[in-house]
């Protein structure tokens, strides 16, 4: 079984996951994606023999759409969803404009912006398809995932190296999962 599809099939398995991604993709909105933590997490307490991989307090959400880059929208998309979903925080981010924020190039896609990010292992994102098909983005691979590797992308092994060590100690993942690998 190829690491997509074990991604695949742990997402399919889990009902509060596939809930979030049902709603987020009723939203219709270009590029979109459930990112970073809601898939990473579910990964590394899988690898961590937890049978239940409750969902992060913080979702992402991320889509892209240049002529709709402001955060007036992104905030009215918080708030719909959090109707829908009651309790979770889901935070939109329109990737069209988070480059400024980053201090990045600006990114071409969704799945682009998520090359910038810090973590190899949390640049990833799901999604359903127009078919209902759970659809995966990882630009930068799943290995560093599934081998419970903590490993900064290009940006962050230099000019933002601080940032990578900061997200490493205030996320105090190895307490979380403490067979995770952190390549500082």
């Amino acid at each position: 079984m190829t690491l997509e599809a074990r991604l695949k099939a742990l997402l399919a398995h889990d009902p509060d996951r596939m809930q979030v991604l049902q709603t987020v993709a009723g939203l219709g909105l270009p590029d979109c994606w459930v990112a970073a933590g809601f898939v990473r997490s579910l990964v590394w307490d899988d690898l961590h023999h937890r049978e239940c991989s409750p969902l992060p307090e913080d979702i992402d959400v991320i889509w892209y759409d240049p002529a709709r880059a402001d955060r007036e929208l992104d905030s009215a998309l918080e708030e719909q969803l959090s109707r829908l979903h009651g309790g979770l925080n889901l935070s939109v981010k329109n990737q069209a404009r988070m480059h400024l924020r980053n201090a990045d190039v600006p990114y071409d896609s969704a799945v682009d912006a998520m090359r910038f990010w810090p973590e190899t292992a949390t640049a990833l994102a799901a999604r359903l398809g127009p078919f209902g098909e759970i659809e995966i983005a990882a630009p930068l691979g799943l290995e560093d995932l599934f081998s419970l590797i903590v490993r900064p992308t290009d940006r962050f092994k230099t000019d933002k190296h601080g940032l990578f060590v900061d997200r490493i100690r205030t996320n105090a993942w190895g307490e979380v999962w403490p067979e995770l690998i952190f390549c500082l």
